[in-house]
């Protein structure tokens, strides 16, 4: 269920939403992507559901819809499909080249494997913007 939708048969949102995310954690990653963004002058953003076969081109048009693509940086997680992308525009690639993106996917793969979502998106996102460095 996403904001906005209603429980078949009743007037009101639910007053819990559905994820596989506890509001510990949501704040945690919201912390993480604040942090990653005022240290790098990047734009960090986490995309977590279902992605479209191709699911590297799912996760590049995500990107594209982003405010500025060029600058941001795409954690585009399927828990389900067990696949996970990162996406780097134009300028962000230049600080976070492909080989760091590919170990801070491994990273965040080995504590996703473990059962742990949050704290594997939240150290990607802490890998990816120590290698970025200040902007």
């Amino acid at each position: 269920m996403t904001v906005g939708e209603k429980h078949a048969g009743s007037e009101n949102p639910p007053e819990v939403l559905d994820g596989p995310f506890s509001t510990r954690q949501l704040l945690r990653i919201d912390e993480a992507l604040r942090l990653a963004d005022q240290g790098t002058g990047l734009v960090f953003s986490v995309f977590v559901g279902g992605l479209d076969e191709p699911v590297r081109e799912h996760a590049q048009r995500l990107h594209r819809q982003l405010a500025d693509p060029d600058k941001s940086v795409l954690i585009a997680v399927s828990p389900n499909q067990r696949q996970l992308e990162i996406v780097t525009g134009r300028y962000a690639r230049k600080r976070i080249p492909d080989t760091y993106a590919k170990l801070a996917a491994l990273s965040m793969a080995g504590a996703f494997s473990g059962g742990d979502l949050a704290g594997g998106i939240i150290n990607g996102l802490d890998q990816l913007a120590s290698h970025a460095g200040k902007g």
